[in-house]
């Protein structure tokens, strides 16, 4: 085609272009497309021409304007616990009820394993913990390993422990999710010989919601943690339509979104135990009113909102391959 032609042909929609009278996005893209496909033939046969740094001038305003005005993502962190974290552990409930399971199994096994066997707390507490805590129940301070230190340090201290124990029960997680799920036992294990304890003493109710002021974060917070170790392992055994790489790739990364995601949960828990537990002797109804606000929170971000997120992810998808199939 000749130059004189080709400008021809193309120069109102370049006039229009250049005036910026488009703002539709759609025909912003299409329209950028298109100079860049007048652009690759300019340059091919008409290389020195002006119409070719032309276009090449205009093509590059559009695109300014496209990536200079487009929005970015305010805030990657809040987008991150606001939609990544909720989304991940809502794909993955079934493997999270699992683990719930095997701690509600497992606890009932420590406290009735106690009930049965008096040497079992001391097996599973250690003697020096047993003894401490039966010195405090006898000297009328049940609870009083939650106030015998500086409830900053008790807050750090505790803070720190838990995220390095969360992930290391993640990480076992790579043995096919195996080891998670038994670290997880072991806790369960040791927390039902703990409220045995207080049991057998008559402060089984105010253990429960002592324990619980801080434990219900924490716990629950576990629980996942070895939920997310089994994601891990278990997306190599059931691989599915994917390469067992793939898939271990994807359930590693998945995992790592969901105890990552739990960090915050484990600082708030450490914040409670260091700061708050050990007023244990609080009146009642603060300790309800906070285990309800902790209660609530859970519900919520672990079990509603991740529900909304992947039945909504699922009618996009749904969406998006009907127009695929009728285009």
């Amino acid at each position: 085609m000749r130059e004189g032609l080709f400008i021809k042909k193309h120069k109102d929609r370049w006039e229009r272009v250049e005036h910026g009278s488009v703002t539709d996005p759609d025909q912003l893209a299409k329209d950028f497309t298109q100079l860049v496909d007048d652009l690759a033939y300019a340059k091919t046969f008409y290389p020195t021409s002006r119409v070719t740094h032309y276009i090449n001038a205009l093509a590059s305003r559009i695109y300014l304007g496209i990536y200079q005005n487009r929005k970015e993502r305010s805030n990657r962190l809040v987008h991150f616990f606001k939609y990544d974290v909720p989304y991940t552990v809502g794909k993955h409930h079934s493997v999270m009820l699992f683990s719930l399971s095997i701690f509600i199994l497992f606890a009932s096994v420590g406290f009735f394993s106690s009930l049965h066997d008096d040497t079992f707390v001391r097996q599973v507490l250690g003697d020096s913990y047993v003894d401490m805590t039966l010195q405090n129940i006898e000297e009328g301070n049940p609870f009083n390993v939650y106030a015998d230190s500086n409830p900053f340090f008790m807050f750090i201290r505790i803070m720190i422990n838990n995220i390095m124990v969360s992930f290391f029960y993640f990480f076992k997680g790579i043995l096919f999710g195996v080891p998670s799920i038994v670290s997880l036992a072991k806790e369960s294990m040791r927390i039902g010989a703990f409220e045995h304890m207080f049991y057998t003493k008559g402060l089984g109710g105010q253990a429960v919601v002592t324990v619980l002021l801080h434990g219900l974060l924490e716990l629950t917070a576990i629980i996942i943690t070895c939920g997310a170790g089994v994601v891990m392992g278990k997306s190599f055994l059931f691989a599915g339509t994917q390469k067992r790489i793939d898939s271990l790739r994807q359930g590693a990364k998945d995992g790592v979104k969901i105890v990552v995601g739990l960090m915050p949960v484990f600082m708030v828990a450490a914040f409670i135990e260091g700061f708050i537990t050990r007023y244990y002797k609080m009146p009642l109804f603060m300790s309800l009113s906070i285990l309800l606000v902790c209660g609530l929170f859970i519900i919520w971000y672990f079990v509603l909102y991740p529900i909304k997120l992947v039945q909504q992810s699922a009618a996009e998808t749904l969406v998006a391959d009907r127009k695929t199939i009728h285009a």
